[in-house]
């Protein structure tokens, strides 16, 4: 006899002898227990199924696996608990890992790159007053540096194919740097060497972007590469707040080619630090951790190589690569992106100075301040961009949305800033259009990093990603001249920027449209019919 309280088991009575034979063609949902359970013990799960089913998932009585879907892995250093400690632990590891102090070097590189370059406009405005220079004859000179950038991209983007970043990086600052410390010694021979100096500038520090892309593509796992350039380009857009807030004060004190020397010496100093502390890729860091080298391996393995096919193992031709729309709307986006980019930056400190009429200090401090704005929204674009892919959004419509946003708000904004009646204010809607502009590094610029074999990505050309950045690069190169160059002669015939401002808001608009129809995030066939 059970003692009280104590229910009986959950058991089914045993047929009636006399029972027909059961005729269903159906066989039982669940088979029989092999034997009897211990008395308290808890019911069969096939009793519990037939006697309680309305307290079961509704895809457990359809037939689906009894077991869990298994959750997905957690990041390497991350408990699988969730929650914020999960989440804090994440952000530690991201910090303290080998890949964000590449991300950190290359920000610093590409710091260096633009302060070299933007010391020419804010030199430029003392050098014309100085030798009597017209508005066109200072804009060939600002472009002059854009000359040799013209010829380095598709050249500089073989090598890096080829070498690797971290090589053609340290080459590419040693000589930008050494055409910057040399500037001076050549403004004192003559206005060619001075020019010839600026052109070897834009040689060097055409390698940049293509190696900043490898670095990039070796180190960061995909759902990752939109936070690393955000890192980066951060440090690319500071360089040109650096440049334009400390050449002024600098040359105060030093003359017109001290920041020059200063900036020189600091591309040295960086090349020495570069070479020891940096490993090409990962597998070759001597300190790098067994579980970042894991994460960062499984990050990258997102296609299956193709071995052994002909086609991993030569350049296509360029009629392949141009034969297709998703390939001219890179060509588009990078030309636009050069445009505004070189004329904002080589222009609006003369703009403010005769627009407003303030002096070269303040110039330079409205001029800069859209930078901070530029390196800060950047980054905010890259984790904003990783946040919608992890979150399942097409790849394709992730890179349509930040491109759009990186072309349609200068343009506006440019508009803005044409209305605006005081300098303040004009700030104000350069600080929007040159933020909003640094969406577009989540847009075409991410769209451009694929690597090559053994790790293939889904964007447009995995295995000749630098070949593909230098033709885009040298269109943006050809536009950045003709932005350049055209501004200042506008300004020598209309007498005004603000014209050109509105030419500039258009262009934009019209290559925003462009890319939504033309870009894709997924892999294009240049061998193909499609």
């Amino acid at each position: 006899m059970m003692p009280p309280g104590q229910l009986l088991p959950l058991t089914r009575p045993p047929p009636p002898p006399r029972a027909p034979p059961f005729l269903s063609s159906h066989r039982r949902r669940c088979p029989p227990p092999a034997r009897a359970h211990a008395r308290g013990s808890p019911p069969p799960l096939w009793r519990a199924h037939r006697l309680h089913d309305r307290f079961l998932h509704p895809a457990r009585r359809f037939g689906a696996p009894a077991r869990p879907p298994r959750a997905p892995p957690t990041p390497p250093g991350v408990s699988a608990a969730g929650g914020g400690e999960a989440q804090a632990a994440a952000v530690v590891e991201f910090v303290t890992s080998e890949r964000v102090k590449v991300a950190a070097m290359l920000a610093l590189a590409l710091a260096l790159c633009n302060a070299d370059r933007v010391v020419m406009s804010v030199a430029i405005v003392p050098l014309s007053q100085a030798y009597g220079w017209t508005p066109s004859f200072a804009g060939v000179v600002q472009s002059s540096f854009l000359w040799g950038y013209l010829m380095s991209p598709i050249i500089g983007g073989a090598l890096v194919d080829y070498y690797g970043g971290k090589r053609v990086m340290a080459y590419g600052v040693a000589l930008w740097s050494l055409a910057t410390f040399l500037s001076p010694w050549a403004a004192g021979r003559s206005i060619w060497l001075f020019l010839f100096t600026r052109v070897l500038l834009g040689i060097a520090e055409g390698v940049a972007l293509p190696c900043m892309n490898n670095m990039v593509l070796r180190w960061f796992p995909r759902t990752e590469r939109s936070s690393a350039v955000g890192i980066a380009m951060a440090g690319f857009q500071l360089g040109n707040t650096i440049g334009l807030l400390l050449s002024p004060i600098i040359m105060s004190r030093t003359g017109i080619f001290g920041p020059f020397v200063i900036f020189g010496l600091f591309g040295f100093l960086w090349v020495l630090v570069w070479i020891p502390a940096i490993s090409g890729t990962p597998g070759e860091h001597a300190q790098i951790s067994a579980y970042e080298l894991e994460y960062i391996t499984k990050g990258q393995k997102l296609v299956k190589p193709q071995i052994g096919s002909a086609k991993t193992k030569k350049v296509p031709p360029f009629s392949k690569l141009l034969s297709k729309w998703p390939t001219w709307a890179l060509i588009s986006a990078n030309a636009m992106h050069s445009w505004g980019y070189f004329v904002i930056l080589s222009w609006m400190p003369v703009y403010f100075k005769t627009i407003y009429h303030v002096n070269l200090r303040e110039a330079a401090w409205f001029s800069a301040l859209p930078w901070v704005m530029m390196a800060v929204l950047g980054y905010v674009a890259g984790l904003v961009s990783d946040m919608l892919i992890r979150n399942g959004t097409n790849i394709t419509l992730t890179r349509k949305i930040m491109q759009s946003i990186g072309f349609l708000g200068p343009g506006i904004a440019l508009l803005g800033l044409n209305a605006a009646k005081g300098p303040i204010i004009a700030s104000a809607w350069l600080t929007i259009a040159v933020g909003l502009k640094s969406f577009g590094h989540s847009g075409f610029l991410v769209n451009l990093q694929v690597f090559k074999f053994p790790y293939l990505s889904s964007e447009i050309a995995p295995q000749y990603a630098g070949v593909l950045h230098g033709m885009s690069n040298t269109a943006g190169t050809f536009a950045a001249i003709l932005g350049t160059v055209g501004a200042g002669f506008f300004v020598d015939r209309m007498g005004s920027f603000r014209g050109f401002l509105v030419l500039t808001s258009l262009l934009y608009f019209t290559s925003a449209l462009f890319w939504d129809i033309f870009a894709t995030g997924e892999r294009v066939d240049f061998y193909g019919t499609g």
